[in-house]
């Protein structure tokens, strides 16, 4: 693969990071997609269910982000491995398209529909 291809991914992947630890640090969240003990979601009787609620959702948002944040962090370390647009199940290269669409993909396309 062309060190272009990877220099355009590696600032792609770069800008999706601190967009993807923007979003955690908004939401409460920490980098290890551990939920701040700072945030606050209401402390009243009345209000226990809603907070519930809203804590089990943001949780659940936190943990999706996480695993994105995993992802990228995965395909940077690739990068630096060289490794960078290989399939993890049999080797060959992934499509440049695929890579291009998620620049985090691990398997080409006919390993990721099992083909």
């Amino acid at each position: 693969m062309s060190t272009s291809i990877h220099t355009e991914a590696e600032a792609r992947l770069r800008a999706e990071r601190v967009r993807l630890v923007r979003q955690l640090e908004d939401l409460g969240g920490t980098e290890s997609g551990e939920l701040r003990g700072d945030v606050d979601f209401g402390d009243g009787f009345a209000d226990a269910a809603s907070a519930t609620a809203e804590r089990t959702e943001v949780i659940g948002v936190i943990n999706n982000l996480h695993r994105s944040l995993l992802g990228v962090d995965a395909a940077l370390l690739r990068i630096a491995e060289g490794t960078y647009g290989m399939c993890i199940e049999c080797g060959r290269p992934i499509a440049p398209e695929r890579l291009e669409f998620r620049p985090e993909s691990i398997r080409c396309v006919g390993c990721k529909s099992g083909c």
